[in-house]
């Protein structure tokens, strides 16, 4: 598995991470993907944050753990009792990534970075990230850290969602910000069966995976890798899924493929 630096930050992350919405795989796939080098992402929202907890604590050593709190939990002393529950069902000490899930205008973001900031502090909390930030969105906290940088945003991005290129993605790539792309493969439309509206799309597609000897789905993800300061979290909840993803890590497509990629999906 390949890695990439998190942030403005000395530490590596896998370029692969497991997503796990709506997961109902237990501890195999899980297990599967943390011994092929992927990290874990969950979210207080997805209440799986028990299962990777119960999946990783015999390795706990050997993973990076990302989670999320909600919204609606961004006071201080909400934000405090959040962290807690979600540091109890993970089985451990400390998050190495904690992230604002969404936005929420209605509490001042000093309050609710400060709060982030204590987290690292006291040694709960490794990194501090965001979630489905626009670039107006990032401006409160990055002008209000005092201590930490803001180190990934976590947003939708795919070959066929690729709004964030038009501002946002130059901007976090300008401030060292790393992109966690979620929905990644487009909730299974550019995996085995693709659902394409574009013929000339999924030729391309197809052609390419052919050619370097991979899965539509792994060269879909190889493209997201292929930017600068971004990784990806598909999700699956069978082993043979989690494989096939993190495989999709260790390889590069050459910059013609992208290039067709690129126009093929415009």
């Amino acid at each position: 598995m390949e890695s990439k630096s998190l942030g403005n930050t000395n530490v590596q992350i896998p370029e692969i991470g497991l997503g796990t919405s709506r997961y109902h795989g237990g501890v195999e796939p899980l297990r599967r993907g943390v011994a092929l080098g992927a990290f874990i992402d969950t979210a207080e929202m997805y209440r799986t944050e028990g299962i990777v907890g119960e999946a990783l604590e015999a390795v706990r050593d050997r993973v990076f753990i990302a989670s999320k709190v909600l919204h609606d939990n961004l006071r201080y002393a909400d934000l405090m009792q959040a962290a807690e529950r979600s540091l109890n069902l993970l089985r451990t000490d400390c998050m190495d990534l904690y992230q604002l899930h969404y936005p929420n205008s209605r509490i001042p973001i000093e309050e609710t970075m400060g709060a982030m900031e204590e987290l690292v502090d006291r040694g709960r909390v490794g990194y501090i990230g965001v979630s489905n930030f626009s670039v107006g969105d990032l401006e409160g906290p990055l002008a209000v850290m005092r201590k930490y940088p803001i180190v990934s945003n976590q947003v939708r991005y795919s070959l066929t969602h690729r709004n964030i290129e038009r501002d946002l993605l130059p901007f976090c790539q300008a401030h060292q910000i790393t992109v966690i792309a979620h929905t990644p493969l487009d909730q299974g439309g550019l995996a085995s069966q693709p659902r394409l509206r574009c013929r000339e799309a999924t030729s391309v597609l197809s052609e390419i995976a052919a050619d370097q000897g991979k899965t539509l789905a792994q060269v879909a993800l190889n493209w997201c890798l292929s930017r600068p300061n971004v990784v990806a979290i598909p999700k699956s909840s069978r082993v043979e899924g989690v494989i096939e993803d993190c495989e999709a890590s260790g390889w590069s497509l050459e910059p013609e493929q992208v290039a067709a990629l690129d126009q093929a999906f415009s």
